[in-house]
């Protein structure tokens, strides 16, 4: 089965990211550490501690137009706050971030599960356990046009109401 680099790497236009929950693998190192208080560690920004932001900037230096947006409950969760403290990295990576409040979701129709969209086409949700660990089967893709029409609609739905990273202030 493709990785996400691979998918990555084979699109060609668009390569969109919804995210639904208000934390995920609080098991990672980063986290920990910066729950104890590092936060001005240089690793944040760097791509070999972080080879998403090589495969963002691959990706987005070949025309992808490589988007996130996450729907938070506020006040936000310190796994949230530590994903925004994160973020500066994959702005200057390419990848574009919106944040919506999740009050301001309310009226949106969204798929269950967080997803990737790839180039209109192909939907890859991503199934979390309840303390947001991906479990061995944590991936269901689909073609069906009906799931592909809902993840664009539901995106774009997001994002035109999102407030984009450099203006979004934590709750």
């Amino acid at each position: 089965m493709p990785t996400l680099a691979d998918r990555l790497r084979a699109c060609h236009r668009s390569a969109l990211h919804l995210e639904m929950r208000d934390g995920y693998m609080r098991s990672d190192p980063r986290f920990i550490a910066w729950q104890s208080g590092v936060r001005a560690d240089p690793a944040h920004e760097d791509p070999q501690a972080r080879p998403w932001l090589d495969l963002v900037r691959e990706t987005a230096g070949r025309g992808v137009d490589v988007r996130r947006a996450r729907i938070v409950s506020e006040p936000v969760s310190d796994y949230i706050r530590f994903e925004h403290h994160l973020t500066a990295g994959n702005i200057a990576a390419g990848e574009q971030v919106r944040w919506l409040p999740r009050r301001r979701a309310s009226k949106l129709a969204l798929p269950g599960n967080d997803f990737w969209l790839f180039d209109g086409q192909l939907v890859v949700f991503l199934h979390f356990d309840g303390s947001g660990e991906l479990p061995p089967d944590d991936e269901e893709v689909s073609v069906d046009p009906a799931a592909v029409e809902l993840c664009a609609s539901a995106f774009e739905a997001v994002w035109d109401r999102a407030v984009p990273h450099a203006d979004y202030r934590l709750a």
